[in-house]
């Protein structure tokens, strides 16, 4: 089975990027996976399950506030939806998502071919089951989700199979291999979570990670949100995200994805998508809708789940043993006029200020380090960010301890050790009630780093009187740590798994050292918790300090010195710098319809914050003289944005360049403009032109848009006063009509700027001799996705 899949993914990688309207993916993709179906129809055909294909193409629009907020329209994009049922027919189905499109310049391997891949083995596992199902699966193979979730809505909104569709399972990746996490499930439905749980042969997933992607701080989304917004049906999202450095490069081969990735992906979906097909709860999922559940699994092995409600009881249950024993200690006959509670407020305030210190320190030393030009300089060594940053923190905590030890209170003793550590489980305690007070699930994590320190320090207490420190106490007191801190090292491993590779695709305006110098802290800071009662119970911390100071000195002094590069080509391990180069001619027309100004280049984004500053020096026309600067008159400042991403990239270059002349070159027209009875103008436009197109929309001042043709009607989603629709098509769409309606305060620069941009992701049109020229001057370790666009500007 492990061969077939490999097999099939390499079939589908070998035509290389696949960009919805490409030929390779609506063509060649299409009919492989079609020729791979009718194979498993064919083998399936004397059993109990009927197998039903249907190639949908539909067109639509939606508006969502993914990226600030913007509108997507899709004409004729590519769905390949199998239902599998018994022969007697299914009343309830269940929905199983991959996407076969890539980004351009990506074969898009884990993202999302073997997804596609692991979806058709299942399909052949379950269409050859002896048993019939007790429900219906579709699989839907879409092919348009990197056009911004295009195709899940042109299924749930339109394909007749939807409105039978109970649940779902999306298959993701954020990442190249690796063990797929569960990263979202829901809304509510605890019963989903409850099938992983039960199916899943090697479970892998955090209620964390879902509240952490639900917040908004990951900068991405997937087919989830459209099934669940559009669709309003549960589902489970799971997702590869080891290795994220190559996620939408050149280097998501699959080659890359290991067999035991695959493996391991295949099994857990066929037996979740068995369980569920084969429940009672899926016929009528809305009996089993209400509450959330607390979710998380131990190293891989074994997943806890249990209803959120219960979570509250044991969350409230931990609350309050924390604060009987905390009272014990206030009325005990040593707490002489609150002798107790005024140590415990003071130290208390010594954590808190030991942590705003530590935090500043760590933040200052990350502005440093990005100021001087250093920044990123773990991109390809995280180690070191750990040393340094880490050393930093640490230090700077066991001094203000030490100090606070040595000048306030004067003394090393049993008693300031226990202090400590009822500030500690104090603090924790805080965090459990607010997080469960909030109704977050997440608030388990506290809840095991309160419940845990505080049996293990009622279990040793007789120890701990009597020895303080010793060798004996400090073994027995980490082994009951033990699961709580290996658990939340686990969730911090998947904290810088996750976040690392996206400090190098987050733009030139986030300063990522301090993102990470931050991560690094919190982490310090929260492993050291039920640790720093040591401090205070040890002789001595001056071989510690010196130690950590040493670590930090060294490492300071290398990053200066720029010993640590941050991108490498190593064909192991790839670090690449990414970069996007666009070879675009730009043309300005008037209100009279003449063009006003014309010009042409390579515009260039860096999508990290290192900007150009490691690219100069191999390509010096690359530098600072040729930086933009947004012109607030143009819309999108006068550049082709593929996506509304300018807030996040704010430094560009513009490198002079010959104009391009595509073969499929754009046309854009006004159909017509007339006034309405209600006192607005609506103008209504044609356009012709490639697969991808960017609308801008900015009206002028005292002017608003009142409606238009997309979504519901109501325009939505402006950016600083302006509009952006993202448009895509597949094979053989019509020109795209298009309309608005504007108030018009008729001001002498007129009612409204409109600017369409083309962009050529494949084809004879994707590239320039200058274009191609250019690209072969870039370092290796260089990541240049690049590509021809036009820019047209008018005023009406």
């Amino acid at each position: 089975v492990i061969w077939i899949l490999q097999k099939h993914l390499e079939r589908i990688t070998s035509v290389g990027p696949r960009p919805t309207g490409s030929p390779e993916n609506e063509i060649l993709t299409v009919n492989f996976l079609l020729e791979q179906i009718e194979h498993i129809k064919a083998d399936s055909a004397s059993g109990p399950h009927s197998v039903t294909v249907d190639v949908q193409r539909p067109t639509g629009s939606f508006s969502i506030d993914f990226l600030g907020g913007f509108t997507s329209y899709y004409d004729r994009v590519s769905n390949i939806a199998v239902r599998l049922e018994p022969k007697a027919g299914a009343q309830h189905l269940m929905l199983a998502n991959c996407h076969f499109d890539s980004v351009a310049n990506s074969p898009g391997a884990s993202d999302d071919a073997v997804s596609c891949a692991v979806m058709l083995e299942v399909l052949h596992s379950l269409a050859n089951l002896s048993t019939p199902l007790r429900h219906g699966v579709v699989f839907l193979f879409n092919g348009a989700e990197e056009n911004v979730l295009q195709a899940s809505h042109g299924f749930i909104t339109q394909h007749p199979w939807a409105k039978q569709v109970r649940a779902f399972i999306n298959l993701e990746a954020a990442g190249v291999g690796g063990k797929e996490v569960v990263f979202q499930t829901g809304p509510e439905n605890p019963w989903l979570v409850q099938a992983y749980v039960h199916a899943a042969k090697h479970p892998f997933a955090s209620v964390v990670g879902q509240e952490v992607f639900q917040s908004g701080v990951i900068p991405s989304d997937t087919d989830f949100r459209i099934y669940r917004d559009f669709g309003n049906i549960p589902g489970i999202d799971l997702a590869f995200i080891e290795n994220g450095f190559l996620y939408h490069t050149k280097y998501d081969t699959s080659d890359r994805i290991l067999t035991d990735s695959i493996q391991r992906a295949g099994d857990n979906i066929l037996a979740v998508l068995k369980h569920l097909v084969m429940s009672e709860e899926l016929a009528d999922s809305s009996e089993y809708r209400h509450g959330n559940m607390v979710f998380f699994d131990l190293l891989g092995m074994v997943v806890v789940a249990y209803p959120a409600r219960v979570g509250t009881i044991i969350n409230y249950m931990t609350a309050m043993a924390t604060f009987l024993y905390l009272f014990k200690k206030c009325s005990h006959p040593s707490n002489v006029g609150g002798r107790y509670i005024k140590e415990l407020a003071y130290a208390t305030a010594v954590v808190i200020l030991s942590w705003l210190v530590t935090l500043l320190t760590v933040l200052i030393i990350a502005l440093v380090v990005s100021l001087t030009g250093r920044s990123m300089f773990w991109y390809n060594d995280f180690y070191t960010c750990i040393f340094m940053y880490g050393s930093a923190a640490t230090g700077t905590m066991v001094l203000i301890h030490t100090l606070a030890k040595n000048l306030y209170y004067g003394v090393s003793c049993v008693c300031l050790g226990e202090l400590y550590f009822d500030v500690s489980l104090l603090l924790w305690c805080g965090a459990l009630v607010y997080l469960t007070a909030n109704d977050l699930c997440s608030a388990y994590v506290p809840m095991l780093m309160v419940a845990f320190p505080l049996t293990t320090k009622l279990l040793l207490a007789r120890e701990f009187k009597l020895r303080g420190a010793s060798v004996k106490y400090s073994v027995l007191y980490q082994l009951g740590l033990a699961l709580p801190y290996v658990h939340f090292m686990f969730l911090i491993w998947v904290v810088f798994e996750i976040f690392t590779p996206i400090l190098g695709r987050s733009g030139t305006e986030i300063p990522p050292d301090v993102v990470l110098a931050t991560l690094v802290t919190l982490a310090t800071l929260f492993l050291s918790s039920f640790f720093l009662h040591f401090i205070y119970l040890a002789r001595s911390t001056k071989w510690l300090l010196a130690g950590l100071g040493t670590v930090f000195t060294v490492f300071l002094v290398l990053v200066l010195c720029g010993m640590f590069f941050p991108y490498t080509a190593d064909p192991s391990s790839p670090r690449p710098k990414r970069v996007f180069l666009q070879h675009t001619t730009r043309t300005f027309h008037g209100l009279d319809g003449q063009v006003k100004s014309k010009d042409s280049g390579l515009w260039i984004n860096s999508f990290d914050y290192t900007g150009m500053q490691h690219i100069t020096p191999i390509i010096p026309e690359i530098n600072d003289t040729i930086r933009t600067s947004c012109q607030e008159d143009r819309p999108f400042c006068g550049y082709p944005w593929f996506l509304p991403v300018k807030f996040l990239v704010k430094k560009n270059w513009y490198l002079p360049a010959p104009e391009v002349f595509p073969r499929s070159p754009i046309e854009f027209q006004v159909l017509s403009k007339e006034q309405t009875k209600w006192g607005t103008v609506k103008i209504t436009f044609e356009v012709k032109g490639p697969s991808h197109m960017s609308l801008y929309l900015r009206p002028h001042q005292g002017a608003s848009l009142s409606s238009w043709s997309f979504g519901d009607g109501v325009p939505q989603y402006h950016l600083a006063g302006e509009y952006f629709i993202f448009y895509s098509h597949g094979l053989d769409a019509p020109a795209w009509n298009f309309w608005f309606e504007i108030q018009d305060p008729s001001g002498p620069e007129g009612m409204i700027s409109v600017a369409i941009s083309s962009h050529y992701f494949f084809g004879e049109d994707q590239r320039t001799v200058q274009l191609e020229d250019m690209l072969k001057r870039f370092p290796k370790w260089a990541f240049p996705s690049s590509w021809v666009s036009t820019y047209h500007m008018y005023r009406y």
